[in-house]
């Protein structure tokens, strides 16, 4: 079940990036750059790693977007491919194969894992109705489709899901479903479509992750997958009627491919077979270990169903661990593409040409490991000023300097050193093994945390001992001083690799060191007696208030054209006769109490007073109202729909809400002197 010996050989994979976009700030915090830490740290202890990603090119927000621009599906996933490749780049990512999955080794390789489970019968082949749109002549995948959620009353909704309240959907519990394509409602027809029995993998899955990763899984990703399969699976369909994908290689399957999530995790394979010959060893070798970094977004997938194909093909390996990230947010907004509520990764190369290891250092010691956390340029600015600057960065530049200035940049003899001075070599010694513990559990943060010790001690150590005031009268002294110095510099110069590769590579070559295998930092100091460094040069530079000043105002820009677009007003509906409105029973209520939903961002359960009774409504202003704002205000209600449970509690009725030119949602206030239970017409 469980490795117990470390491995010498690992493949490991990040999310592939969509190619509809370019790449943000949440996607290098959830997955890109502790996946990179990661990968240095391993590569340095001698692993053999491949490492690997590539662009996810298929799927319906891609030829949406093509649709829009007037453009081919390809031409868009050209654009962005290669706009995100160049961007990790130049962010130093350190991928071993950058792929896409529009390639021909792609398509090749997805049909015959495909193949392989039809001709095993691993697949299931079925009829059902699915959303047609007339006017554009096609079936409509899930995210064709929008319409009202049944869950909170949210409009938009999408087939798939409802990014309002964060339920799943289908396109058949959207009330008044409208196609994306022609704005029309769809009609619903039969078709064929090949599903993976997930159901029959349940029991399978539950020994795997719930008795085999029960401790070693985050806490998050193990709870996401402990829940899908405490609500059972069902088989899940790995086609749709589609023109854009890989095709699905059967004679009978004209007009249909792949479905997204089923090729893209392909892509991996696909990606390491265009890597190397070599390719199996990474995915069916029992030595090799497999770990997919990933957003929460992508758990169910990669935890779940991924590992249900390559168990169904069964010559594959399975992943030892799946350390999925929670989100990052921006100025305590959720980042939003289609809102354009980002710091965009190329445009940030851009504005701050040098400092890509900044952006790492700033990413990772905010990562979102277990929870959401958040992005602010105040603390981005505080974080290079006050660490990198004050105390990484002006240790090595005072150790460098002083050497330099005294011993002509030789490192001068240990002399007798204290217990203090002890502890400090000690220290430089015992912090690869603390700093490699928390990369190896997937601590990326505490990991940062212990190498910012090293820089912190160092800065400590110079300030207490102040040798340039020694070195007149107690010149021995000194000596020692800066002999424990340059260890502390050289030794931060290796450890500071997988977290700042760029800073590292000038550190070295300022002490003149070259990189050395982890398992040997901790059994010899970096530097002897007469060694020499170099002169020193500047390792970050300070960042003034003009240059956030700027990235505020390009958020305030932002802001104000959601503003804008927010307060254009939704066309006017279809009219409907009188006595259908006279259906609706609206009256005015009083909330006695409201408290936040578990685990959701958006729903508050209500109590609320009728006039004709108290009951529970759930409603989605979490982010608007505060559950003590909301108590004892009154409310309009609708007070004769049919009762529906959302996340478990039964909700009967609505709130009437509206959307202010901030787009929060405000209450429709019947005004305070209004009696609860009378009607509103």
């Amino acid at each position: 079940m469980k490795k117990e010996n470390d491995p010498g050989r690992y493949t490991v994979t990040a999310a592939l990036p969509y190619a509809n976009g370019p790449l943000h700030i949440g996607h290098l915090a959830g997955v890109y750059v502790p996946a990179d830490i990661y990968v240095r740290y391993l590569r340095s202890k001698g692993k053999e790693v491949a490492f690997i990603c590539g662009s996810d090119e298929h799927g319906v927000p891609i030829t949406l977007k093509a649709r829009v621009e007037g453009i081919s599906p390809q031409q868009v996933v050209d654009r962005y491919h290669t706009l995100i490749h160049k961007s990790f780049q130049e962010l130093d990512i350190s991928f071993d194969v950058y792929s896409r999955t529009s390639a021909d080794i792609h398509h090749e390789t997805s049909s015959s894992i495909f193949k392989s489970l039809h001709e095993k019968g691993k697949l299931m082949e079925k009829s059902g109705e699915q959303f047609y749109d007339n006017k554009a002549g096609q079936f409509l995948a899930d995210r064709y489709i929008t319409g009202t959620c049944p869950h909170c009353g949210h409009e938009k909704a999408f087939g798939d899901q409802c990014e309002s309240c964060g339920t799943s959907l289908s396109p058949h519990d959207l009330i008044n479903p409208v196609s994306r394509l022609s704005g029309e409602k769809p009609e619903k027809r039969n078709s064929t479509h090949w599903y993976l029995p997930l159901n029959e993998y349940e029991p399978w899955l539950r020994e795997w992750i719930l008795e085999g990763h029960q401790k070693d899984w985050k806490t998050n990703v193990y709870g996401q997958c402990k829940s899908w399969l405490d609500n059972g699976l069902n088989p899940r369909a790995v086609t749709r009627d589609l023109d854009w994908g890989v095709k699905v290689p059967l004679e009978n399957a004209r007009g249909k491919v792949l479905y997204v999530w089923f090729e893209a995790p392909i892509g991996y394979i696909s990606a390491t077979r265009e890597l190397t010959r070599d390719w199996e060893k990474y995915w069916k070798d029992e030595n090799t270990k497999l770990v997919h970094f990933i957003g929460k977004d992508n758990i169910v997938f990669h935890c779940i169903i991924f590992p249900a194909i390559l168990k169904a093909e069964g010559s594959y390996i399975l992943p030892e661990n799946v350390p999925a990230n929670e989100f990052l947010n921006l100025e305590g907004e959720k980042i939003s593409t289609s809102r354009n509520w980002a710091v965009w990764l190329h445009e940030y190369l851009e504005d701050f040409p040098g400092k890509q290891d900044v952006l790492r250092y700033v990413l990772t010691a905010n990562a979102p490991e277990t929870k959401d956390n958040d992005f602010s340029w105040k603390d981005f600015q505080a974080r290079n000023n006050n660490e990198l600057v004050a105390i990484y960065g002006n240790f090595v530049n005072r150790t460098l300097v002083l050497t330099n200035k005294y011993y002509k940049g030789t490192v001068p003899a240990a002399g007798a050193l204290s217990e203090d001075d002890k502890k400090v070599l000690d220290n430089v010694l015992n912090i690869p093994n603390t700093t490699g513990e928390r990369i190896e559990k997937y601590h990326f943060r505490e990991a940062l945390q212990e190498m910012m010790k090293l820089a912190r001690t160092g800065n400590k150590y110079l300030a207490d001992n102040e040798p340039w005031k020694l070195i007149k009268t107690r010149p021995e002294r000194v000596q020692t001083i800066m002999y424990v110095s340059l260890q502390i510099a050289a030794q931060l110069a290796h450890v500071s690799l997988p977290f700042l590769p760029l800073t590292s590579g000038k550190l070295q070559k300022m002490m003149n060191l070259t990189e050395k295998p982890w398992s040997q930092l901790n059994q010899n100091l970096p530097l002897k007696e007469g060694d020499q460094v170099n002169k020193a040069t500047h390792l970050f530079e300070p960042i003034d208030d003009k240059a956030i000043e700027y990235q505020y105002e390009k958020l305030a820009r932002v802001k104000k054209t959601n503003s804008d677009a927010e307060q254009q007003l939704e066309p006017a509906k279809e009219p409907v006769d009188f006595q259908d409105f006279t259906k609706l029973d609206l009256r005015v209520a009083t909330v006695l109490e409201a408290k936040k939903v578990p685990k959701t961002g958006k729903l508050l359960e209500l109590k609320i007073d009728t006039g004709l009774d108290q009951r529970t409504v759930v409603a989605g202003v979490a982010q608007s109202y505060t559950p003590e704002e909301l108590t004892g205000k009154k409310v309009v209600a609708v007070t004769n729909l049919n009762p529906r449970k959302i996340k478990g509690i039964e909700s009967k009725g609505m709130i009437l809400m509206a959307n202010n030119p901030e787009g929060k949602l405000v209450l429709v206030s019947p005004g305070e002197d209004a009696l609860n239970g009378a009607i509103v017409s």
